[in-house]
């Protein structure tokens, strides 16, 4: 189990990564920020970066405007 922003709760599976945990939750914005157990994931890693069972993820969608 991988909890999501303190209050998703998504299976985890082997092989998960930051982008198909991206893709499982249905996030498509272009302007995100990924934290697993509290380590920033570079956006160019997310098809690698694994994501472990039992992390904790942090997802930030960045808003800009005035």
């Amino acid at each position: 189990m991988v909890i999501v922003n303190d209050r998703d709760r998504v299976d985890w599976r082997e092989g998960l990564t930051v982008q198909g945990l991206l893709d499982a939750m249905g996030y498509s914005y272009n302007l995100i920020t990924v934290t697993v157990n509290g380590e920033l994931i570079p956006e160019e890693e997310y098809g690698s970066a694994p994501v472990p069972d039992e992390a904790r993820v942090t997802v930030f969608h960045l808003a800009h405007g005035g």
